[in-house]
């Protein structure tokens, strides 16, 4: 009976694991889609509601990345570099 209760507790503690782990990721993404709208809305362009964020690999270097930001109104190429302004490019 004892192992039984173990094995209980252990189950309900992975679960828990799985379900922040899971948290923070979307968690990450949210931050990262709102971080760059924050940034190109600094820069003078519109964000009205960010909609998702994905790296672009194959136009992305070592310090040096570059992600596609939707935005309900409209989407962005975002590239960032260390200590500088993005630069943003509006998408068709």
């Amino acid at each position: 009976m004892k192992n039984g209760r173990w094995i209980f507790i252990a189950t309900l503690a992975l679960i828990d694991v799985l379900s922040v782990g899971r948290a923070a990721a979307q968690g990450a993404a949210e931050t990262l889609q709102g971080l760059l709208a924050a940034q190109i809305r600094s820069q003078g362009f519109t964000c009205d509601k960010p909609l998702g964020a994905t790296k672009d690999a194959a136009r992305s270097r070592a310090d040096y990345g570059v992600w596609v930001l939707r935005c309900s109104n409209a989407s962005y190429r975002v590239s960032r570099a260390p200590d500088m302004a993005a630069k943003v490019e509006p998408l068709r």
